[in-house]
């Protein structure tokens, strides 16, 4: 390893720079010197160095985890992020304060174990039958990640703005008041190192091919179920601690492999040490400019999903999900199945206006009772039809622009996107109105569709990285969102239930809004049916037929980034809608582009439709909001479909 100690060097003089600057930049204490010099003692020895000590700790505890899990899953992007363990921590504890008071009195460590280790079985049923493969397990723990986020902003939203901080600290916030979690961390962490000493030579032998590993003796299975228990025992316990503290994990091993470290025996030592420093570092910039009111683990994911990024062209073996399969199913008569399709959208907006619950039970309301009921259910009804057409059309344009059935806004991250261009909104303006924050949803939208495209191109990823590169890219701007949710005022509340994709507010505008981007945009778009058709193809195909690439490109690019901003904006970034919608469609025989744009975006509509419905009705009095409802069964399938054998198809 002969670049690692000038590496190691190098992050632990800036790390200590940066800290010896936080500590000079402190504020000065009121009262007379005496009382001010014994206050600052105070804070440097009971919150200052503490917190010192805990980001290094917490940063070794994730490098170690990190590292563990990309050995024994042979998977350079694999970290307590990526799979899903952190969330699944983050929504036990977070489930565990608002719903279980029973659990209140077990020990945070066990919840979060529990949380972490239910999410990382979900994530190997999911994916052992396909031999671990990495883009499987990345997308199957990103989606867990996502549902998780969903759950926890809706609980700590249902809760109201009381329990906001719980939000703030579920972002990782490093602030200390005493010793206790830096020496509960310290004896974690040396028992996880010791472990992992321990579980060395199953290490080694497990970066040889299973039956390898079996020849000589091992049993494979115990092996890294051993390993992954306890690299999720290390994550949990950081989560327990202080939160989530994104991509550390991921980070720490990938610069521990730059720096020369090739042996397990190299990786486990230098990796911890790195993600020490890496946190320390992150921690002591966070300080240094002045912006301690953003928790640290929210400042480590704005660099997290730049960093996967990077690591994406690393990612060897990458294998097209199989879901991507073609099909050679097509309706004889698809003017009929659009028909149909209508008029059981037809169906579902009548059932949603009409039938209901209260406290007597199910009611079917008609006369005065609907009446009275109208100006409340028949704008969130026709909100959430709206934003499902919105989003099954955008889903199918991204679809057919990057050639990749399992893309889609929320996957690509484009709903996200609109989340950041919402922030700066509410942050910028005092009082904005309705067009001005979807005009900033649609910028971020837009910014991120053309990022992740203008991205692919310049690297030459194929869909299944473009896929990831997507995921990273949302990652980020969940983490910025993250960062504008830790300020705690109104808007922040707001946000948080833009994130959740509530419709119990959704007035006349933001309905009549989405109902006139509908009009004006899905329409238009039959009229480039021919390049719906033919993008999909290639673009040296393309360009032998005669389509404008780059302007077919931008223009549909666009048209997706408003759709997606609107839709968005009215029911959450995480929905899942938008990939759902197109895949129904095509396995329905929809196969044409004109075809498959106007089925998506009935699905849509009566996916959302159906959702806000169940959302308003299955736990009366209380509301499941719709983007939350939508994508817990969207989750199911997009994981449904990662797992699908080979020949089955899109």
């Amino acid at each position: 390893m002969p670049r690692a100690p000038l590496a190691v060097a190098g992050l632990a003089l800036l790390a200590l720079t940066l800290c010896v600057m936080g500590l000079l930049r402190q504020p000065v204490l009121p009262g007379d010197p005496a009382t001010a010099r014994a206050l600052e003692q105070v804070v440097l020895w009971h919150s200052l160095l503490p917190r010192a000590v805990v980001a290094l700790l917490a940063g070794a505890a994730l490098g170690l985890s990190g590292a563990l899990l990309q050995r024994v899953l042979r998977n350079p992007i694999a970290d307590p992020s990526t799979l899903g363990i952190a969330s699944g921590a983050q929504l036990a504890l977070t489930a565990s304060a608002l719903l279980i008071p029973a659990l209140a009195e077990w020990p945070r460590e066990v919840v979060a174990l529990m949380g972490g280790v239910t999410a990382v079985g979900l994530l190997l049923m999911l994916s052992w039958k396909r031999g671990l493969e990495p883009i499987t397990v990345v997308l199957s723990g990103m989606t867990l990640s996502l549902i998780c986020a969903a759950l926890s902003s809706a609980l700590v939203l249902a809760r109201g703005e009381y329990v906001l901080s719980l939000f703030v600290w579920g972002a990782g916030s490093l602030h200390q008041q005493s010793w206790g979690p830096a020496l509960g961390l310290a004896w974690r962490f040396a028992f996880g190192l010791a472990a992992a000493v321990l579980l060395l030579r199953p290490l080694s032998v497990l970066t040889l091919d299973d039956s390898s590993a079996r020849s000589l003796g091992m049993a494979v299975n115990g092996a890294r179920l051993a390993i992954i228990a306890l690299a999720v025992w290390l994550a949990a316990s950081v989560v327990a601690l202080v939160g989530i503290i994104g991509f550390v994990g991921l980070a720490a091993p990938a610069f521990a492999r730059l720096a020369g470290a090739r042996t397990p025996r190299a990786q486990l030592l230098l990796a911890p040490l790195l993600g020490a420093l890496l946190l320390w570092l992150t921690d002591g910039l966070v300080q240094v400019l002045g912006a301690d009111v953003l928790p640290t683990g929210a400042a480590t994911g704005l660099i997290g999903g730049p960093l996967l990024l990077w690591l994406l062209p690393r990612l060897k073996h990458v294998q097209r999900p199989q879901a991507a399969a073609p099909t050679g199913r097509r309706l004889s008569h698809p003017l009929r199945g659009l028909l149909f399709l209508a008029g059981g959208l037809a169906l579902l907006i009548l059932a949603a206006l009409l039938i209901g619950r209260s406290y007597e039970g199910w009611r079917l309301a008609t006369g005065a009772l609907f009446e009275a009921l109208a100006p409340f259910r028949v704008p969130r009804v026709v909100a959430a039809a709206a934003a499902g057409a919105l989003l099954g059309a955008a889903g199918t344009l991204m679809q057919r622009l990057t050639g990749n059935p399992l893309a889609g806004p929320e996957v690509l991250g484009v709903s996200a996107g609109a989340g950041v261009g919402l922030s700066v909104v509410l942050l910028l303006l005092p009082a904005p109105t309705v067009a001005v924050m979807m005009g900033g949803s649609a910028a971020g939208a837009l910014v991120a569709l053309l990022g992740i495209l203008a991205f692919a191109l310049a690297t030459g990823f194929g869909p299944e990285r473009l896929l990831l590169g997507g995921i990273a890219l949302g990652a980020a701007s969940l983490a910025f969102i993250s960062a504008v949710l830790a300020s705690g005022d109104a808007r922040a509340f707001l946000l948080l239930g833009w994130m959740a994709g509530t419709t119990d507010r959704v007035g006349s505008v933001e309905a009549g809004a989405a109902v006139g981007l509908v009009l004006l945009l899905v329409p238009p778009l039959l009229l480039a049916s021919r390049w719906l058709d033919i993008l999909p193809l290639g673009s040296t195909m393309a360009r032998a037929l005669g389509v404008p690439l780059l302007a077919s490109r931008l223009l549909l690019a666009l048209a997706a980034a408003l759709m997606t901003a609107c839709a968005a904006f009215i029911v959450g970034p995480l929905s899942l809608v938008g990939l759902i919608g197109p895949h129904l469609a095509r396995l329905s025989g929809f196969a044409r582009g004109a075809h498959q744009l106007l089925a998506a975006a009935l699905i849509g509509a009566g996916l959302m439709v159906l959702a806000d419905w169940l959302g308003r009705t299955l736990a009366f009095p209380y509301q499941i909001p719709v983007g939350l409802f939508a994508a817990l069964v969207g989750g199911h399938y997009l994981i449904w479909l990662l797992r699908r054998s080979p020949g089955t198809g899109a």
